[in-house]
């Protein structure tokens, strides 16, 4: 399988150091291709939010697929249920579950999936 990559938005702390903000960009899912979050865990910290939005007429099911760089990914795959016109925020307590040993986290969508998604993290640096 042939992911779509997407890159996780990591918002950069203005001037003063109070406030960090970013621009999203969201991105169209093609089912299909399931998604690939490069640099997902780059922060280690839980800070992860991915916002899923279904706008398909049916229930759909978001799996987060175990990753390979830790023990606990034994505990497989993860199928979390999106309803028909919902906005979802997902935050991931789990993260070395998921976490492949290239730092990036998968997703799989079911073939009645249509929609959009884009994922934010808290800054890494102190200024970006």
């Amino acid at each position: 399988m042939t992911r779509d990559i997407i890159e996780v938005q990591y918002p950069a702390v203005e001037e003063t150091q109070s406030v960090a903000k970013t621009a999203i960009v969201e991105t169209e899912v093609v089912a299909e291709n399931g998604v690939r979050l490069r640099n997902a865990f780059a922060n280690k910290n839980n800070s992860l939010f991915i916002f899923i939005e279904n706008t398909s007429d049916k229930s759909a099911v978001v799996t987060f697929v175990s990753g390979d760089a830790y023990p606990n990914s034994i505990l497989g795959n993860l199928d979390i249920t999106v309803d028909s016109g919902e906005k979802v925020v997902l935050q991931l307590q789990d993260i070395s579950r998921f976490e492949t040993s290239d730092g990036c986290l998968n997703l799989d969508f079911s073939a009645d999936f249509a929609g959009n998604i884009y994922a934010v993290a808290k800054s890494t640096k102190l200024n970006v």
